[in-house]
């Protein structure tokens, strides 16, 4: 359609080796294929002697549109040594799932089959290790297998989960693995500069709804969106993420801390309290202006005479320039949502709220929507960030950010 934003391709240009060891959650790995083909990849895959009751090579074959390994003995390759030239070319070797006996074999450095071998075989300084571990709770929660992944960690791996629920055995706790859609999200943030690396960002999302009566109030059109993707993006930076969310219905990004709140005064609540243990702040959220100043305790209803209902208004404090007026602030980010002259407006509020950065745009324009464009204000200059999916252009915010504290710090 018109004007639509491309499909962002996260992992264009990647070349990944997945590899499945034995496991029930095998079956995550079909849709886990294809979501990371979708996202740019190239994905060879590797499977166990195990891995193939739960899941044939052909399924596998079929999603990644390449052959699949199985045996260390494979005679396909010209000096029959899989396991040497699968992760040369690669970018980083996933194991998902990867099971306790898998890790364990890691660990010990054992290589008994073409996966375990090709792990051990890798350039280790330029091909990474990716575990997503699959158990039983019990499993999980052994001292070995905490042993072996603290092992594992130290050794350089990164460890992927696991995720907490319902398992195939029907008992509930910690060992399942990443649904795809999260392993997605894991590898992508895995391969994001990591700008920020040490600091702790503060973020503020979304509307807030201020109450006339028990069922009306008085909010706006914010989905909160921008503020997420700031979120995630923040914390694919290597960041430490606190995201103050009015009410949206979004899916909080992976690692994130999420406090949920619904008025200005709340908002306000939580953010002032908590922005001394953070580097950066950014007030992304729409928050309203003015607040009724009494809340009627009963739905105002027509009374026949036609006269609309009339309520007094009072100010809601200000969060960003609360903040900014702190002896001791982080880094300021403010957002301006403007309908009408925008660089004007933008710059004005810069001054307003003392801040070093204002990023502004056009709020009809950009409500609701996947895609947006932003302008960057500062007390010398401006800057404009060209019509991009929500993600795009908080990533190049957060390198931004990153690249002025840095320079404020040296």
């Amino acid at each position: 359609m018109d004007g639509a934003v491309s499909e962002r391709l996260d992992l264009a240009g990647k070349h990944l080796v997945l590899g499945l060891s034995g496991g029930i959650a095998c079956y995550k790995a079909a849709e886990l294929t294809r979501a990371l083909v979708k996202a740019g990849a190239t994905v060879q895959v590797v499977m166990t002697e195990a891995a193939a009751q739960f899941i044939t090579p052909v399924t596998l074959q079929a999603l990644s549109n390449r052959s699949v390994y199985t045996s260390q003995w494979d005679a396909r390759e010209p000096n029959n040594m899989a396991h040497i030239n699968l992760t040369r070319e690669a970018d980083a070797v996933l194991v998902a799932p990867a099971s306790a006996d898998f890790m364990a074999k890691l660990l010990h450095g054992r290589a008994d089959d073409l996966l375990s071998l090709m792990c051990l075989a890798r350039p280790i300084e330029r091909c990474p290790l990716l575990l997503a571990p699959a158990m039983n709770r019990e499993m999980w929660a052994h001292p070995a297998t905490q042993r072996n992944v603290a092992q594992l960690r130290a050794d350089g791996a990164t460890v992927l989960g696991p995720d907490t629920g319902e398992q195939a055995c029907r008992e509930f706790g910690e060992g399942r693995m990443l649904e795809p859609e999260d392993l997605l999200e894991e590898v992508v943030a895995f391969f994001q500069p990591k700008s920020l690396v040490g600091r702790r960002v503060l973020i503020t999302a979304g509307p807030t709804f201020e109450a006339i009566d028990p069922v009306r109030g008085i909010t706006n059109l914010s989905s909160g969106k921008m503020g997420f993707a700031i979120a995630r993006a923040a914390r694919e930076a290597g960041a430490q993420v606190t995201l103050v969310a009015g009410p949206v219905h979004l899916p909080t990004p992976r690692g994130v801390q999420r406090v949920d709140v619904r008025t200005a005064q709340q908002m306000f609540d939580a953010v002032l309290p908590a922005v001394p243990q953070h580097d950066v702040f950014v007030a992304t959220a729409a928050v309203a202006d003015w607040r009724p100043a009494s809340l009627s305790e009963q739905k105002i209803k027509k009374n026949g005479s036609k006269v609309a209902p009339s309520f007094e208004l009072t100010e809601n404090p200000d969060i960003l320039a609360a903040v900014a007026r702190l002896p001791r602030r982080p880094f300021c980010v403010g957002f301006a949502a403007e309908s009408h002259d925008l660089l004007k407006h933008a710059r004005e509020k810069l001054v307003r709220k003392n801040v070093p950065l204002i990023v502004g745009n056009l709020g009809p324009a950009t409500f609701g929507r996947d895609d947006n464009a932003l302008l960057l204000v500062d007390a010398h200059s401006q800057r404009e960030l060209p019509q991009a999916d929500k993600l795009t252009l908080a990533r190049q915010l957060v390198a931004e950010i990153a690249s002025r504290i840095t320079a404020m710090t040296t």
